[in-house]
């Protein structure tokens, strides 16, 4: 991608590989959101018709070094979910050719809305909408637990702990409240699932798209994963990392907890709360983690961004975060 004119002429002529016509691209818009792919939308025109869609853009071989899925491996469980009712821009084209702008592609439909956690928290505010998003975002989260999988029936507890375990011991410094943080998870280790299902792994304020209506879409599947507990999805968007400084409102900043579990139930999942105290944790370690393995990927160079950088400041609240939680008589 070495200026907008070859991102353009390479989308078009991508889109026109998909579709077998001749596609004009123009009014390309970056998204400064993200710190690993790049999301550009833009303009399609073929055949007369004018479509506004969304190029997501993965730098070559990033993926495989941060463990994300294979941008065909998302594209295909997004499918898969749109098909069972989730609400997610439709997916026009997919390719790990990196000879039309420089990487893996996936292009989407654009669907307008705010996407920006503040912005969607003013909006909701204005609106009035807060239960209604929770409890649309728990129905959404019930149809993509539905979809039938083939994946293996292992107890994603235990895979969770190993890998935290693994995460933990290789950080380059001690951490005490982590090593705290999975003795009370090792200690506390739930029963496995009734099933394992396709887990979105990234729901939360920051990867929706909210119009006055409410929910519009689901974002961000690139750590989508089958064989998962759903309540590991369920609690995700409880950690107040994600609330954005309205603690008092669990879910996101602008709901409790009671809209989405609702939604959940009305919709055909099956609550459970012992997992999902235990994968809220889980997660918040988990997230306390990545950060401070971000922040090592930028000192040692191997992703030499700002944002990775930054991602250091958070480690610590994430790990009072992580205390608050298991201490004696939180919920």
């Amino acid at each position: 991608m070495s200026d907008v004119f070859d991102l353009a002429a390479g989308l078009a002529r991508a889109l026109g590989d998909a579709w077998g016509a001749p596609v004009t691209v123009r009014g390309l818009s970056a998204s400064t959101a993200g710190a690993r792919r790049t999301n550009i939308a833009f303009d399609a025109e073929a055949a007369g018709v004018v479509r506004r869609l969304v190029a997501t853009i993965v730098p070559d071989g990033l993926s495989a070094e941060l463990g994300q899925n294979p941008i065909g491996v998302e594209a295909e469980l997004r499918t898969r979910a749109e098909q069972a009712g989730v609400p997610v821009p439709h997916v026009e084209f997919v390719t790990d050719d990196p000879s039309y702008v420089g990487g893996p592609m996936m292009i989407s439909a654009f669907v307008d809305g705010e996407t920006v956690p503040r912005r969607v928290l003013r909006l909701i505010e204005q609106q009035g909408i807060g239960d209604l998003v929770a409890t649309q975002i728990g129905a959404a989260l019930a149809h993509l637990h539905s979809i039938d999988t083939d994946a293996s029936a292992d107890a994603p507890a235990p895979a969770m702990l190993d890998l935290l375990g693994e995460a933990v011991a290789g950080l380059p410094q001690p951490r005490p409240a982590m090593e705290l943080g999975l003795r009370w998870l090792r200690d506390r280790l739930p029963p496995a699932p009734p099933r394992t299902v396709i887990v979105h792994g990234d729901v939360r304020n920051g990867n929706l798209i909210v119009g006055p209506d409410g929910l519009r879409a689901v974002l961000d599947w690139e750590l989508v994963q089958p064989g998962g507990d759903p309540m590991n999805d369920l609690a995700w968007g409880t950690v107040r990392m994600w609330r954005f400084g309205n603690d008092a409102r669990e879910y996101g900043g602008f709901a409790g907890r009671e809209p989405l579990i609702d939604g959940y139930v009305a919709a055909g999942g099956d609550f459970a709360a012992e997992r999902f105290a235990w994968w809220k944790a889980a997660r918040t370690l988990w997230w306390a983690v990545g950060l401070a393995g971000q922040a090592v990927s930028f000192v040692d160079g191997r992703v030499p961004n700002i944002v990775m950088a930054a991602s250091g400041r958070r480690v610590s609240e994430l790990e009072w975060d992580l205390l608050m939680l298991i201490r004696p008589e939180s919920d």
